[in-house]
């Protein structure tokens, strides 16, 4: 049986060009970067490479770039670190119902050190309105912090907007960009972002391994303490093997960019096509305008989604309901219920589909009948 790989949001396989570039420093190149000697220097120039072309797909300096261990890691990071620093000017922070629990569960905690937290709704759509955050704002907000795609839905946030807003206010604008970073072209300056966070495993780079970006005018404390590694924003020896690979896939997003959007918006399409010629009921949720390339959402009427996710692995077809943060969970996705309410019947009858590397059209194709098939058999039960 042939297994389909539809889950990319979630995590997606390392290119075979990244662990190929990984390999020589886990063996002979092995230093510890901040050695003086030979080994070390040879370290300490992969990590000065990574952190140029890392900034440079973001359109920022090598300095305003912080290793991280991944995306939950720079979240965390960003929030606490800039929270914390400035709480002198302000204690109120601008999120929005849908974050990734990265970034809701750290604006939990801060509200228990005495912050207060704003979440933002969204529409039917997943997106914030612009006159809400103006709304939201006080002389107080230290912070906004707004993905800029969700991992769930794929919905893409007004970005421009909220940074050409925050322009004239002096909070932080952070978001968290681990599901359009590689897809979408970001320009932190041109956006007005402040803090940005990526992870190196979505974009078919290693796990354990992401960056945040953090503007030379940002004030933030850390949260490791120790060495003097990452300007002494971050303590600990760098993990060298992983920031290669991330430097690597890196490289690999930029070149292939544009054939990756319009091969899966091609994808979005073939499936959709299908569910409309078998007949069956079905709504995208989030809808396909102003949406991530590889993410596409789907309730399907009627369904219950655990034996559907079930048939559909039988079937040999790996998708989710939501956020792999999640996984196990029986709790309704929080972005669909800021969406519809907890009492749709949406929430608990949608499935992610995600694209990535190695998928094929034909693959798409047949993935889309099974789960129409699937569809049908359960409807008759």
């Amino acid at each position: 049986m042939e297994r389909i790989y539809l889950d990319h949001a979630a995590t997606s396989p390392t290119h075979p060009k990244v662990v190929e570039s990984m390999l020589p420093y886990m063996t002979e190149i092995f230093g510890n970067p901040s050695s003086i000697h030979y080994y070390g220097r040879q370290s300490r120039h992969a990590v000065d490479e990574a952190r140029r072309a890392c900034a440079k797909s973001i359109g920022a300096q090598p300095n305003e770039i912080i290793f991280t261990s991944g995306g939950t890691e720079a979240d965390n990071l960003a929030l606490l670190g800039a929270a914390r620093a400035n709480r002198f000017r302000g204690n109120h922070i601008i999120t929005t119902a849908i974050e990734h629990h990265a970034v809701l569960h750290t604006c939990k905690q801060l509200e228990k050190e005495g912050f207060r937290v704003t979440y933002l709704p969204v529409n039917e759509m997943g997106r914030i309105s612009i006159d809400d955050m103006r709304q939201a704002l006080t002389d107080e907000t230290i912070l906004v912090t707004v993905m800029f795609g969700n991992n769930e839905v794929g919905t893409i946030q007004p970005i421009q907007e909220i940074g050409e807003l925050l322009r004239e206010h002096p909070a932080y604008f952070h978001t968290d960009a681990v599901q359009a970073y590689g897809l979408l072209s970001i320009n932190v300056k041109e956006l007005g972002i402040d803090l940005l966070s990526i992870s190196a495993h979505k974009v078919n780079g290693p796990k354990g391994v992401g960056f945040l970006y953090a503007g030379q005018h940002v004030k933030f404390a850390p949260l490791a303490l120790g060495g003097e590694q990452e300007r002494k924003r971050r303590a600990g020896t760098e993990n060298v093997p992983g920031i290669v690979g991330l430097h690597r896939a890196v490289l690999l997003a930029e070149e292939t960019r544009e054939q990756k959007m319009q091969q899966y918006r091609s994808f979005k399409d073939i499936m959709i096509s299908v569910f409309h010629e078998e007949g069956i009921l079905f709504e995208v949720n989030g809808g396909l305008e102003q949406s991530l390339p590889h993410v596409l959402n789907v309730s399907f009427k009627g369904m219950n989604v655990e034996p559907f996710l079930v048939n559909l692995d039988l079937a040999g077809i790996a998708v989710s309901s939501g956020s792999a943060c999640t996984a196990g969970s029986i709790d309704p996705s929080h972005v669909l219920v800021a969406m519809f309410g907890k009492h749709s019947d949406t929430i608990r009858s949608s499935i992610r589909f995600s694209f990535g590397l190695g998928n094929s059209a034909e693959q798409i194709e047949k993935a889309a009948y099974e789960t129409a098939k699937i569809v049908k058999r359960l409807a008759q039960n």
